[in-house]
């Protein structure tokens, strides 16, 4: 792509902040398949701090640079530098800490240190990780206990607050309440995979969000074909949502590209299909 073109890729707000719909995941940069124990293995093999510049780096002369994940990491630290130093653009940072859920002084201090530590490393949007947020999440009384008081903590540290759930009711119950958010994550993808409730439901708790969702495992974890589950999630999700996509090779990432921009657009995509013998069937003879 060109620049002209790298300029096209549509963008959405999170709070006052402008970001691109395509935000690029860091599971596989860290190792977290949801496959195996063996492809969690290869991925931390292989992964470093380069080798996740050059994904980085499609995304960003693509227009997307919106990055979300462990910030805390160093090698997600060191790929994002890298990359930003050779394209000369900046990512912008979603963050999802771990923090402590406790109720006492000391683990709200602990918290804010994490906050601290956020804020110093350049996150613009933090979104507790969904194992601390749906810790907290009181089905019965229909509110997210503490979230405010964490909420407080972010944006007193010039940052913005979001939520990252694996339970949809989360972004019902926030709205019910008026937490003060400028976004949330979703699981949504054709497949229903980790999905806590059925897609159809899930489509409508976005559709009804106060805020723009940030979409997570459009393509079930590899579970289905790119053009299956980013067809799925771009066609179904507001314009003011996004979709986290994650991969682990420059040439993954030019295809996800690619074939979203083809959805967008209503084009033909031009990625190279696989070729395997049974293919010859329906291409030109040799």
């Amino acid at each position: 792509m060109n620049q002209d073109s790298s300029e096209k890729f549509p963008r959405t707000m999170i709070g006052n902040v402008s970001v691109s719909r395509m935000i690029i995941g860091t599971n596989q940069f860290l190792g977290f398949s949801h496959t195996s124990a063996a492809r969690d293995k290869h991925l931390r093999d292989v992964m470093s701090p380069s080798r996740i510049a050059d994904i980085i780096e499609v995304f960003l002369n693509e227009g997307i640079d919106t990055i979300m994940g462990l910030l805390q990491m160093p090698l997600v630290q060191q790929g994002i530098k890298e990359a930003q130093e050779r394209t000369g653009r900046k990512c912008i940072v979603i963050s999802t800490p771990t923090i402590n859920v406790g109720d006492d002084a000391e683990a709200m201090a602990a918290t804010e240190k994490i906050f601290d530590l956020e804020a110093a490393l350049g996150a613009t949007v933090v979104m507790p990780h969904q194992m601390s947020t749906d810790a907290l999440v009181d089905i019965r009384l229909r509110k997210i206990k503490n979230m405010d008081k964490y909420c407080l903590m972010i944006r007193d540290r010039g940052m913005l607050p979001g939520l990252s759930t694996h339970m949809p009711e989360t972004i019902a119950y926030a709205d019910a309440t008026g937490l003060d958010v400028e976004t949330y994550i979703a699981i949504y993808n054709a497949a229903g995979f980790l999905m806590h409730l059925e897609a159809d439901w899930v489509h409508r708790i976005i559709w009804s969000a106060k805020h723009p969702v940030i979409t997570i495992k459009p393509m079930a974890a590899g579970r289905l074909l790119p053009l299956v589950g980013l067809g799925f999630c771009w066609a179904t999700i507001r314009d003011i949502d996004m979709v986290t996509v994650g991969t682990s090779t420059p040439d993954e990432a030019r295809e996800v590209i690619d074939i979203s921009r083809s959805i967008l657009e209503r084009t033909a995509t031009r990625v190279e299909l696989q070729k395997t013998r049974s293919k010859q069937t329906v291409t030109s003879p040799p």
